[in-house]
């Protein structure tokens, strides 16, 4: 900002690097790519969102996943295919790291890519919906944690929560993976 001392610039900076981080960006690239080759059609048109921690208990909240403005699970139905289908796909993402993790002994290329992708946006102030580790205050049902949630983000880093509906089932992945994240969390602090 025009007027801005170097602390300014630095105290701001900081309150945006507190507030993101890449969570599942890189994995909800993925989980496009292959929805839409699943289905012979750009990944530009899957919305869809991995969710959670950024690990094994990320989930896909596929109620209000879609392909263009269509539901996907409508796509599935007129496609007579089933939704096992689409835990597959998630499979494949989620242990995509590990089989990179194997051959390359890192996933540094790709966590650059959703890192640049995350920068522009702030940069650039994209407003662009990104699947980043955001501070929810209510969201969800979740107080002070740090977790995976579609958020729009752009030049002051996270603009807003988007706190889409989810089913039963899907809040209780969410809230698994949330339990997790605060395991882990009070095994850091206890050492």
């Amino acid at each position: 900002m025009p007027g801005q001392t170097r602390l300014d610039l630095l105290q701001t900076n900081a309150k945006i690097a507190k507030e993101i981080t890449q969570n599942t960006v890189l994995d909800t690239a993925r989980l496009r790519f292959l929805l839409g080759e699943h289905f012979s059609i750009s990944s530009k048109n899957v919305h869809a969102y991995i969710m959670g921690e950024h690990g094994d208990s990320s989930f896909v909240p596929w109620s209000s996943s879609y392909i263009g403005c269509k539901p996907l699970i409508e796509v599935l139905k007129d496609k007579e295919e089933k939704e096992e289908i689409l835990e597959q796909v998630h499979g494949q993402v989620r242990n995509k790291a590990y089989e990179i993790i194997a051959r390359k002994k890192s996933t540094y290329y790709g966590i650059g890519i959703a890192l640049t992708k995350i920068l522009k946006a702030i940069l650039n102030n994209e407003q662009e919906i990104l699947t980043i580790s955001a501070l929810l205050n209510g969201e969800y049902g979740k107080q002070d944690i740090y977790v995976g949630v579609p958020a729009i983000v752009g030049r002051t880093g996270v603009q807003e929560i988007l706190q889409i509906k989810l089913t039963k089932e899907e809040q209780e992945k969410f809230d698994h993976s949330c339990e997790i994240l605060k395991q882990m969390e009070q095994s850091i602090i206890s050492k």
